[in-house]
């Protein structure tokens, strides 16, 4: 992320966006058909760990730009969530989500010219999902 790189359109519709971790070995860009409106937390037993909000994008339209040879993936229970990290700096980047595989939620910060605290003061506060009463847990 650079001072000088634009956020992405802060719109409710659909917004390609750029994305890398802290040490910049992993690029990524999706489509996030919402924008960044569409940020969430989820409070299961590991988003709530991971700290980190979520956008959601189409899972057809994440590309790896650079450093997928550095992505770690992370999974448990049922191993529909996929969570991609940084092997390097450690970053969450993105994930495949258990909710919707047709989805991803990209990491928030990681979003070229975006900030959790400019998101803020555009949209609110950053809502939450229950993760702890997920419907495929019942």
């Amino acid at each position: 992320m650079t001072p000088d790189t634009p956020a992405p359109a802060a719109s409710d519709g659909l917004t390609t966006c750029h994305a890398s971790c802290h040490c910049g070995a992993v690029k990524i860009t999706a489509e996030l058909p919402r924008g960044l409106a569409s940020a969430s937390r989820c409070n299961c037993s590991f988003c709530i760990r991971r700290g980190a909000a979520a956008v959601t994008a189409r899972t057809a339209s994440l590309t790896t730009l650079k450093g997928a040879e550095n992505l770690s993936l992370y999974t448990w229970g049922s191993h529909t969530a996929k969570h991609y990290f940084c092997k390097t700096c450690g970053i969450y980047v993105y994930h495949q989500r258990r909710s919707d595989p047709a989805e991803c939620g990209v990491n928030l910060g990681c979003i070229d010219g975006g900030t959790p605290r400019q998101h803020a003061e555009t949209y609110g506060e950053i809502p939450w999902h229950d993760g702890v009463n997920h419907p495929s847990d019942q």
